[in-house]
């Protein structure tokens, strides 16, 4: 590819890649919600392990619910390294003059699956928090 003469080539490709990374910056933000219920999972194992048996099925729970976070967590960075890869793949399509188009669809169906699979640990662990407050709600009142 000639420099200065594919500049509309290099436009088009990099407008393409404008949608996986806007996805990248969504993903990152659900990510960051994963850290956080993850740190707060960790922080409420400590309290619980500090404190009276009373509460030994939240305690028991818990290391459930990292697993689920961590699980999320994981298929989430998959998630952002196969749209990566699929942004590389569309730029190394264009500058070799290559068909890639079945290689960035593979690639971005990949991407969503692997999302799709990371919220729906997320939801199992909101599940599992939720039902652990009634409970606690309910033993209250």
């Amino acid at each position: 590819m000639d420099t200065l003469v594919d500049i509309p080539t290099v436009t088009h490709v990099i407008q393409q890649a404008l949608t996986p990374v806007f996805l990248i910056g969504g993903v990152g933000t659900l990510l960051n919600v994963l850290t956080g219920r993850l740190a707060r999972i960790v922080d409420r194992y400590r309290f619980l392990s500090e404190v009276d048996a009373g509460h030994r099925d939240e305690l028991l729970n818990l290391p459930f619910r990292v697993r689920l976070i961590h699980r999320a967590i994981s298929l989430c960075c998959v998630c952002v390294l196969l749209i990566c890869l699929s942004i590389v793949i569309l730029f190394m399509g264009a500058e070799l003059q290559l068909n890639i188009s079945r290689i960035t669809s593979l690639l971005f169906v990949a991407a969503m699956l692997t999302l799709t699979a990371g919220i729906t640990c997320f939801l199992r662990e909101i599940a599992l928090a939720t039902k652990n407050m009634e409970t606690i709600i309910i033993l209250k009142y």
